[in-house]
Order: C-alpha cells, then structure tokens, then sequence
C-alpha cells in the first residue's frame, strides 16, 4: 500500500469539535433493507446508541466484535439508512485505503463514553 497524500492542514479548534469516544459493541443486528449495513448497538455508559456500519460484507462473521469496544464519532446528526437510524459513526481503520476494514480499538478496558482527543 502506497500511504495517500495528507489531507489539508486544519485548525486544531476544527479537530476539537469533533466528539470521538469508546463505547462497547452490544449487538450486532441485521439490517433487511440492506447488503452492506450493520445495526450496531453500543453502551457509551450513561446511554445505549443505534449506529450503522458498512460491516456486512466486510467481515465473514460481522456477530464477532460483539462485546468489543470501539470507537464512535457521536456528535454528527442522526441519520436514516436503509429504514434505520444512525445515531453516530464507526471510527475504524483502512476502508478508506481500500484495506480490510479493522475497529480502531483501546489497548485497554476503558470506561465506556470515555473521550478520545
């Protein structure tokens, strides 16, 4: 893999307004109207969101990360997919390199809603 070229410089004020934080993989559900969505439930310690992800095609078992913590943008506007509702976003590693997909994951246990950044 050739690494892509760095995006534009940002503001640091620009990286701060985004809410990046660990929560864990509850369940993992089908979504029917769709070949490529996920439903992701996930805990972030005070409540439990309903996230999809494009994780259907990408892993042979998607039920696997059930019970593992990730990363989650949590401050973008729901969103309707599919007949669902996203409340946030996956932060995982290589989709956009056109590589197998992996969580981007805490080294340890965290707390969950614990604040990336």
């Amino acid at each position: 893999m050739k690494p892509a070229p760095i995006k534009p410089e940002i503001q640091f004020d620009d990286f701060a307004k985004l809410d990046i934080r660990v929560g864990e993989i509850v369940e993992v559900l089908e979504v029917e109207k769709s070949d490529k969505l996920m439903k992701l439930m996930v805990d972030f310690g005070d409540h439990t969101r309903s996230i999809l992800a494009g994780i259907k095609q990408e892993r042979e078992n998607p039920k696997e990360i059930e019970g593992k913590q990730a990363l989650f943008v949590v401050n973008l506007p729901e969103r309707k997919m599919a007949g669902e509702l996203s409340q946030g976003m996956l932060f995982d590693i290589g989709y956009e390199d056109k590589l197998q997909p992996c969580l981007a994951c805490p080294e340890i246990k965290i707390p969950n809603g614990a604040r990336a950044g």
